[in-house]
């Protein structure tokens, strides 16, 4: 599949959820790349699940707890299938971790009012499916990426860095595979995150997409270093992306047209300064496309269209 602007621009078709599957009621609602460039896809039937009408795209289907789900991993033309059980999360987020375990992450949670603790939104699982371990790891996350170590890293959404919670308050943060937060930027942010966008990685390095509320604000790129926790900032070239990856000096970007079969494809190079716009085209897709439908890994931006997945190299 190719779609061409001034230039050419390649489009990789990855995946589409099968047909037998939609016949059978399943649903392709989580998703996630892991470190190696693999696709992951949760699939719940629909018995499971509700509908919200106002709430368009696969983020309006929600699952009654407990629930059971078929975890797909694409990896080239190799497909793995398991079954996980008892789900006792409400999954805004799918991540994959070292080992070919996973994590399921809830967007919300809450602070029980009687111990001052904040409920589990965060459930650890082995390669087999089963559940591992649980923690909390901040509250309304609108972003989140997984690092090669299996680092977890988050940006929240107003509620989340307005609502009380330690860690969601800073507006970024890191956390390791048990639940312990590792890293806060600690005022090194140019301003206070009101929401985060996407995010994304490039070998050893996150880059969490975020912008903020102030009238000198806007959107900005936070490339994080694990190993160190140095931060640096820079403004993004465009507002509110809903995709990013970066490759060097290049950077490929989306912003949808919400639950239309398009969307605005920008990319950009970084002088050794800034980041500026090289190009951007109307990119036409297979699907529709709604939150949560972009994630970069190592160069590669991985694009959800409805139930087909794209990959657009930076």
């Amino acid at each position: 599949m190719t779609a061409r602007s001034d230039a050419a621009t390649a489009v990789r078709h990855v995946w589409r959820l099968p047909v037998a599957d939609a016949v059978r009621g399943q649903r392709a609602l989580w998703w996630s790349v892991g470190p190696a460039g693999e696709l992951a896809v949760l699939l719940v039937h629909r018995r499971h699940l509700d509908h919200t009408r106002y709430v368009k795209g696969w983020i309006g289907w929600g699952p009654k707890v407990p629930f059971t789900g078929e975890l797909v991993t694409v990896t080239g033309r190799e497909e793995r299938r398991i079954p996980v059980k008892d789900i006792r999360v409400r999954p805004s987020h799918l991540a994959l971790l070292p080992d070919s375990r996973f994590l399921l992450v809830g967007g919300r949670t809450f602070r029980d009012e009687a111990d001052g603790l904040w409920a589990t939104n965060a459930v650890v699982f082995s390669a087999s499916g089963t559940p591992e371990a649980e923690f909390c790891v901040g509250d309304d996350i609108p972003a989140l990426v997984t690092d090669v170590h299996g680092g977890i890293w988050a940006a929240y959404g107003d509620e989340g860095i307005y609502g009380g919670h330690p860690e969601s308050g800073a507006g970024l943060a890191g956390w390791n595979p048990r639940g312990q937060a590792v890293w806060s930027p600690e005022g090194r942010l140019p301003d206070h995150p009101l929401e985060g966008c996407t995010a994304a990685t490039e070998g050893d390095q996150v880059w969490l997409v975020w912008y903020s509320g102030s009238s000198k604000g806007g959107t900005f790129l936070t490339r994080i270093t694990p190993s160190t926790g140095d931060v640096v900032s820079y403004p993004s070239p465009v507002p509110g992306p809903d995709g990013f990856a970066v490759r060097g000096n290049r950077a490929v970007l989306t912003r949808r047209n919400h639950n239309k079969r398009s969307v605005e494809l920008i990319r950009a190079e970084f002088n050794g300064t800034t980041w500026a716009v090289t190009g951007r085209h109307r990119l036409r897709v297979p699907g529709r496309v709604v939150m949560h439908c972009g994630q970069g890994r190592d160069g590669s931006l991985w694009l959800r269209t409805g139930n087909t997945w794209l990959r657009i190299e930076a």
